[in-house]
């Protein structure tokens, strides 16, 4: 088996279900028993030529960081990301870890708060000296510890979906960029329900408003027309005023980039204000399963979501990770896009550092692209040179069990253009 490549049959079997309460305390990921075939154990290299950088890294372990919100509004979606990427070390552990190494983690929560996840990447680069942090979910988030990451050599995995326009040495992107999700969906709903109008509404931050002047831009040259675009705070609750502006503008599609917490509030108001989401069309760029679990799919049956992922997907490698997923986290867990694609970044760094024969971070930066990755439970991926993956496009339909419906893929993997002509 080739240092850059894992067959899908390797990623399989499942762990012992720790309480839910661990993760958000931070603990420790428990070990894999019988997980994975021990004859993919990786040789140990000596640590003074896999760490010229003063990394953590001994003998027998390295340490990696864990950086997401398990407190405040953003704890709803960055959960499951934390949940799936100690699913991943377990099993890359249980494998023998990474160049004769096992993996320890030191979580952080950044608590919703981008000071706090600036504050936390600088001690996890400068006091912990992690060899890699899997982290962030918002790109205020990513903005906030991009300028660490950079001055401080480290190297960020970041798995949320994001409104490209960014390419950084220290970061691999594991989930979409704009032309991944926003034009491909935006796309697919003009072609499939005939829309001329949209109605966009979003977080008031970086990544909803830069998404939704990407998606303007793209109606607009299309001849369509933008008839409402409305924005609230992390964690607003109040959306009647805009249900009702909705109501007058009878748009043909509600274009929501509303995350976190706010979601429960929306969807609750809008099906209780009487617009019923399988006759007025919404396509949604921010809920995945982890969020549709504290709105109710009886709230949201109908609306598409545009994704990479979704936990509903038929192949070999996705019912093997939902069935090890939900049994480390209980089988009433659910995954959504930005959770598997955290559970990406262990794997891909893994490959990676195997391949590059190093935890240098310049090292794996030099040695990232072109990083296959054929376990990916989305199917097959690939490190672009930019950083971004390979990956398709996907649009799912809401069900009232809190699931998604596939109904549309793209045939090939989409080529990450983090920097679309005419949309900077």
């Amino acid at each position: 088996m080739s240092s850059d490549k894992i067959n899908a049959d390797k990623i399989n079997g499942g762990l012992p279900s720790p309480l839910r309460r661990k993760l958000l305390l931070g603990m420790a990921v428990l070990p894999a028993v019988g997980l994975l075939p021990r004859g993919a154990l990786a040789q140990a290299l000596p640590t003074d030529a896999v760490n010229t950088t003063k990394l953590a890294v001994t003998d027998s372990t390295v340490k990696v960081g864990i950086l997401h919100s398990t407190t405040g509004t953003m704890a709803i979606s960055e959960t499951g990301s934390v949940q799936a990427e100690k699913l991943a070390i377990a099993q890359i552990n249980e494998m023998g870890g990474v160049l004769g190494r096992k993996i320890e983690v030191i979580q952080e929560d950044g608590a919703s708060d981008w000071p706090t996840f600036a504050e936390k990447a600088r001690k996890l680069l400068v006091e912990d000296k992690v060899a890699a942090v899997f982290g962030c979910w918002t790109s205020a988030s990513r903005k906030a510890v991009l300028p660490v990451f950079e001055q401080y050599n480290g190297m960020l995995y970041y798995p949320t979906f994001y409104e490209g326009l960014e390419q950084s040495k220290n970061v691999i992107y594991t989930g979409q960029e704009a032309t991944q999700q926003i034009l491909a969906g935006l796309d697919w709903v003009t072609k499939e329900k005939g829309a001329k109008t949209f109605f966009l509404i979003g977080s008031d931050y970086i990544w909803p408003r830069t998404s939704n002047k990407i998606a303007r831009k793209h109606i607009e040259m299309h001849g369509q027309k933008v008839v409402g675009e409305e924005y609230f705070p992390l964690g607003h609750t109040q959306f009647n005023s805009v249900i009702n502006k909705i109501k007058l503008t009878k748009p043909d599609v509600i274009y929501a980039s509303v995350v976190g917490g706010s979601n429960v509030a929306f969807y609750k108001q809008m099906k209780a204000a009487g617009i019923d989401l399988n006759k007025q069309t919404l396509m949604t760029i921010s809920v995945t399963e982890d969020e549709m679990l504290g709105i109710g799919g009886e709230n949201i049956a109908g609306a598409y979501a545009c994704m990479k992922y979704f936990q509903s997907l038929k192949n070999p490698n996705n019912e093997k990770f939902v069935a090890a997923f939900k049994k480390m986290w209980g089988g009433e867990s659910v995954i959504g896009d930005v959770t598997q694609a955290g559970y990406l970044g262990p794997w891909l760094w893994k490959l990676t550092a195997e391949k590059a024969k190093s935890f240098d971070v310049d090292k794996i930066a030099a040695a990232s692209a072109g990083i296959e990755f054929t376990g990916a439970p989305e199917g097959y991926v690939r490190v672009h040179e930019n950083h971004h993956l390979w990956s398709k496009t996907r649009v799912g339909r809401a069900r009232t069990d809190g699931q998604f419906e596939v109904v549309y893929e793209t045939a090939d993997l989409i080529e990450p253009n983090p920097f679309p002509k005419g949309y900077q």
